[in-house]
């Protein structure tokens, strides 16, 4: 990727200077921003992902201001106590196609590394759970609404705002059941929102886009075959889910993958040592 040549105005300059006498009064430390997915516009319901405009803001002020690094520079030096002051890593969650149409050529603009953790079993065709009912809810009418099938009651979801919370509870509620059941509850969802043009399909990386990517210097990563929770499953499924991933994106990429991200990834709640073990 060409140098992006930095910003030299005084805030840049001061949030460098600060970021350096911090660093001076501290050890070693490595921020990790992570996305999931970059959107073209802004959408109330998924409102954890940037627009295009965001996005870009982002990185500008990462290019400006701080020392961007690819992961696996940033872990060796991180190990060795050489890791500069405001050093950044920037990663994408799941693989969505929006990483390889709209982040990449942002991050080749500003001339940024980056690392894109797959979810094996949702490329090409897959779809994550979450977009199902992200889909399903964006389909439902303004209107009051029995949700009480899916434990939720009656809620309008014609009021400011009642759609974009229902959503995020129901993705909340989602994330923790075993995949059985997590499977009825969207099927449920759907079966109420109805026939319709869903917009759910062709959201993730393809093969094609995946080498793309590899072969661009972007450091791929793996992130489970079907995203469960690892702590929900027993050994020898979380083993699967990591390995499986793992010799996939291998296979595919020709390169080897370094790097594993823990769905979820809240320590000894979605992940413990057993499952760092098994990476």
């Amino acid at each position: 990727m060409k140098a992006y040549q930095r910003s030299t105005s005084a805030a840049a300059r001061l949030v460098r200077l600060a970021g350096d006498l911090l660093a001076r009064r501290r050890s070693a430390r490595l921020c990790i921003v992570n996305y999931h997915r970059v959107l073209a516009t802004s959408d109330p319901l998924m409102q954890s992902d940037p627009d295009l405009a965001t996005f870009r803001g982002h990185m500008k002020l990462l290019a400006d201001c701080f020392n961007v690094l690819p992961l696996h520079q940033a872990m060796t030096e991180l190990r060795a106590g050489t890791l500069p002051p405001r050093a950044v890593c920037i990663t994408f969650d799941d693989g969505y196609r929006s990483v390889h149409d709209l982040a990449i050529p942002v991050l080749r603009e500003f001339g940024l590394p980056a690392t894109v953790f797959v979810t094996t079993g949702c490329v090409g065709s897959g779809t994550m759970w979450n977009d199902r009912i992200i889909d399903a809810m964006r389909r439902l009418p303004d209107q009051d609404t029995d949700l009480g099938s899916l434990g939720f009651g009656r809620r309008d979801l014609g009021a400011a705002g009642e759609r974009t919370r229902v959503t995020a509870a129901l993705t909340e509620k989602a994330k923790y059941l075993q995949s059985g059941q997590r499977l009825e509850l969207v099927e449920a969802l759907e079966a109420l929102a109805g026939a319709g043009a869903g917009t759910a399909a062709d959201l993730m990386l393809t093969e094609d886009t995946i080498r793309a990517l590899a072969n661009e210097g972007i450091e791929i990563g793996a992130h489970t075959i079907s995203h469960p929770i690892l702590s929900s499953l027993d050994d020898a499924d979380a083993a699967r889910e990591i390995g499986g991933s793992k010799r996939y994106l291998e296979d595919l990429t020709g390169k080897p993958v370094r790097y594993f991200a823990y769905p979820n990834g809240k320590v000894g709640v979605d992940f413990d040592a057993r499952h760092v073990g098994m990476v």
